[in-house]
């Protein structure tokens, strides 16, 4: 594995007495350069790399820098050395950085930065040096030196960035160059610029255009802007980690490849951890996982007698670990194996699985493999075709099924591989055809209107050279959910009892229509609107009888039409189908329809029902005790009903005197609270309970004390499915 590239970067702030002078309604720079150093801080945290970061303020009242000698390099502070970001830098810029009321030469700070990168990076590999100035230049400079100080960037190899709160060009627009064409940012307080910054600004584009003749001028910024573009937190960086093979074909045919994610679905990595509440220290807190059997003194089992496992329906079916380590899929390890070849057409977008893109690649070294694989990816984009291919990442993966598409580019070609589904991911829907339907059939007029608003809503363009360009660009666009997780990390991180900051208004409008394509689909949405009118429909109103316009009538009531609610017609019974048991899913209503159509005998619908009860019980959860409490209560009514009460009253003693042994006490309190007691001699006359004994029934249990520790819930589910079929 190769090491994480690293970068040096030093922000040498300006906090003299000019950087906090601006005029009423606008912001001082020196509270816009404290923003962009924030921006630029909290970018570098949340990345998630190794680049090292130093902070240097110019301008201080105070001197700590290792050149300050006679009297040179003056207020100039090196607020933090070379390391790697943090939040304790943070939360030091947002409460102790105050302007200063002293003035330095920000050259003789970059003389400071020059000499702190060269003496911290002595030694140790970076990949690049970075110097960013965020100044005014409203400070006199010496120039003396400048032409040494550009020669020594150059020879370090160290970049640099300007950031102002002017444009570049400002001096240009301050001097009457009003004919260029285009959008001008006004000097900072609306004002001219002061003859230091004219001289300091001619320095600052001696020094870029002398770095880079061409691109120079486009590394200095203006703290708006900078601001603006900052407040999008830096992507987290991945490099490419290399996954050797073998391409297959058949037995004869094998090619050396090296696979690279080209495209993978980012996930936030997982630092949240369990603190103390008081000190913050994870130290603090142990965690200790203990296994305990589900009887009155919670006995303790050791971790190497528990086993796993499965919970299927109802049942529990263990599996130890060799039983899981048998089950597990056999491999012989890494595998690019093509299985066949396809057309093109037949692989469908929406049959595209995984979280993944695999690009395939020849090794750079092996010229052979190089020269085969470019044959087969130049015969498969030839014909139009894909390879097949079973793809395993390693001897502990389980296999897949994939397409490999060709792709040539100008610089590179490669196969893309993307997991295609198995029989079982397929989700089959069968849908009425619209086209048979006169009722649905759109009219032209309607067509049109579609069309039209389909065009003005294309998100993809013609340039001037006819070439078609995105105008909204996803691979550009920051995922809002990282944002806003970075954004309040870093609030609470600095301000720990504020409340979190509202989601900033570029944040809501990141997934925001484009303001052309708005534009465009205007008409086109009006003209929808009138092809297709909504309607509020209104309910049509009951039907009145004589009885409700004219008031009662003096008929009989012999003469009124009597319905039974029981026997009002019901579409809700038609479509649920016949009943013949009692399933799983709604037992309770299963049982009321068998003893209301006398499907079976009642001691059979009895039977079966407790049985469900039984299977519902064996789950240890609050979920399965209401539903057996609803079944309780449809067994008593039915009993009621039909006049039976001697198969309810047994089964309610019977399960009385379980509860302590199968630990029910929690369920039984519940049953308590319902008053669900036994049928008395009141309610079914061929009852051999009374009503006393009735009532003694659930007081009696009222009175012992509960012992029985709370069950943890179970997370399984007893609705066989089976049980439908």
């Amino acid at each position: 594995m190769a090491r994480a590239s690293k970068s040096a970067l030093v922000l040498c702030m300006d906090v003299g007495f000019s950087m906090s002078n601006s005029v009423p309604g606008q912001e001082a720079p020196f509270e816009q350069a404290k923003k962009v150093v924030q921006k630029f801080i909290q970018r570098q945290v949340f990345a998630e790399n190794k680049d090292e970061l130093a902070l240097v303020l110019f301008g201080t009242d105070g001197t700590k820098n290792p050149l300050a000698q006679d009297g040179q390099y003056q207020n100039i502070c090196v607020h933090r050395h070379l390391m790697l970001p943090d939040f304790e830098l943070l939360e030091e810029i947002e409460n102790q950085l105050q302007p200063g009321s002293q003035h330095a030469d920000w050259l003789d700070a970059l003389v400071v930065c020059m000499d702190l990168l060269q003496k911290e990076t002595m030694g140790k590999k970076y990949e690049r040096l970075n110097i960013a100035l965020l100044t005014d230049l409203n400070t006199p400079t010496c120039a003396d030196q400048l032409d040494v100080i550009i020669t020594n960037l150059k020879k370090a190899g160290i970049t640099l960035q300007f950031f102002l709160p002017f444009p570049v060009d400002a001096d240009e627009g301050a001097d009457g160059g009003g004919d260029a064409a285009g959008p001008r940012h006004p000097p900072h307080g609306g004002k001219g610029l002061s003859r230091e910054q004219k001289q300091g600004l001619e320095m600052v584009k001696q020094v870029m255009t002398s770095l880079d003749e061409e691109d120079g001028l486009d590394e200095v910024y203006i703290f708006s802007d900078a601001v603006e573009k900052l407040s999008i937190f830096k992507r987290i960086e991945r490099r490419p980690m290399p996954w050797p093979c073998q391409l297959t074909i058949g037995s004869s045919l094998s090619i050396r490849i090296v696979g690279y994610k080209a495209v993978c679905e980012e996930k936030i990595k997982k630092t949240w951890a369990v603190v103390d509440a008081e000190s913050h220290q994870r130290d603090d807190v142990k965690r200790e996982t203990v296994f305990c059997l589900s009887d009155d003194n919670e006995t303790e089992v050791q971790k190497d007698d528990t086993i796993q496992g499965f919970r299927y329906g109802s049942d529990i079916v263990p599996f130890s670990k060799v039983d899981q380590e048998q089950m597990k899929y056999k491999s012989d390890g890494k595998s690019f194996a093509v299985l066949g070849f396809a057309k093109q057409e037949l692989i469908n977008r929406h049959q595209f699985m995984g979280n993944q893109v695999i690009k395939v690649f020849a090794p750079r070294e092996d010229e052979h493999a190089a020269v085969a694989l470019s044959a087969l990816i130049r015969a498969l984009d030839s014909l139009k075709m894909v390879a097949i291919v079973r793809y395993a990442y390693d001897r502990r993966s389980n296999p897949q099924v994939g397409a490999a598409f060709p792709c040539i580019k100008e610089k590179y070609e490669c196969l893309q591989y993307v997991q295609l589904p198995y029989m079982e991911d397929l989700r089959q829907f069968i849908f009425p055809s619209l086209e048979n339907n006169k009722k649905f059939a759109p009219s032209e007029a309607q067509l049109s209107a579609v069309d039209s608003l389909i065009n003005s809503m294309m998100l993809v363009e013609e340039g001037e050279d006819g070439k078609k360009e995105d105008i909204f660009k996803v691979n550009h666009i920051s995922n809002p959910q990282f944002q806003r997780i970075f954004q309040c990390l870093h609030h609470r991180g600095v301000n720990p009892g504020a409340p979190l900051p509202p989601v900033d208004p570029w944040l809501k409008r990141i997934l925001d229509r484009p303001e052309a394509v708005l534009a465009r689909c205007q008409g086109p949405l009006q003209e929808m609107k009138k092809c297709f009118p909504l309607k509020e429909v209104v309910r049509k109103k009951e039907q009145k009888t004589s009885a409700d316009v004219f008031g009662n009538s003096e008929e009989p009531n012999a003469k009124k039409l009597k319905l039974d609610e029981e026997d009002k017609f019901n579409l809700a019974e038609i479509s649920e189908g016949n009943v013949n048991s009692v399933g799983s899913v709604n037992p309770a209503k299963d049982f009321c329809t068998l003893i209301k159509h006398k499907t079976i005998p009642f001691d059979q619908a009895c039977e079966q029902l407790t049985h469900r009860m039984e299977q519902l019980l064996g789950n240890k959860s609050t979920d399965y005790y209401m539903k057996t409490i609803t079944c309780i209560q449809a067994f008593r009514e039915q009993s009621v009903k039909v006049s039976n009460a001697e198969v309810f009253n047994g089964f309610m003693q019977s399960l009385k005197k379980s509860v302590p042994d199968r630990s029910l006490q929690e369920f039984w309190d519940l049953l308590v609270q319902d008053a669900l007691t036994l049928i008395s001699k009141d309610e079914v006359e061929s009852s051999t309970v009374s009503k006393q004994e009735a009532d003694q029934f659930l007081k009696s249990e009222e009175k012992e004390e509960e012992a029985v520790i709370p069950i943890q819930d179970d997370a399984g589910d007893v609705d066989d499915l089976l049980d439908m079929m």
